[in-house]
């Protein structure tokens, strides 16, 4: 990395949760493009300052891997991702899907978590 990003920038972990309206491609499609839209717009981000993101999601969520969707969305192709499944906790959300990810970011820059749909409920601080 060049020196003069390592001055004025620095890696920071940006986490997010949403909820998909049901577990069908189209669903998981369209819960997965708003969370990344609003991580990238919430937080100013440039788009290749986007290092990785880890994505969960409960195990009522099976259709597709949200990683392949953010992979071909906004020019994204570029970032590192990664699929689990979020740890089973009865009563958690139903088609959650969470996110972290490793950004660059300006040393002052406000980080904003985008907590969205039915998951804004997990962090009601964030929302």
């Amino acid at each position: 990395m060049d020196e003069t990003i390592k001055d004025n920038y620095k890696i920071t972990f940006i986490r997010g949760a949403t909820t998909a309206n049901g577990n069908s491609f189209k669903e998981i499609e369209v819960a997965v493009v708003e969370l990344i839209d609003e991580l990238i717009s919430r937080n100013n981000l440039i788009k290749t300052n986007l290092l990785s993101i880890t994505f969960t999601s409960t195990k009522d969520l099976d259709a597709c891997f949200p990683a392949s969707i953010a992979r071909k969305c906004n020019g994204l192709d570029a970032v590192a991702f990664l699929d689990c499944q979020q740890m089973y906790v009865s009563n958690d959300i139903d088609f959650c899907i969470r996110i972290m990810a490793q950004v660059l970011l300006p040393p002052n820059n406000p980080i904003n978590h985008p907590y969205l749909r039915g998951a804004s409920k997990l962090r009601t601080d964030r929302c």
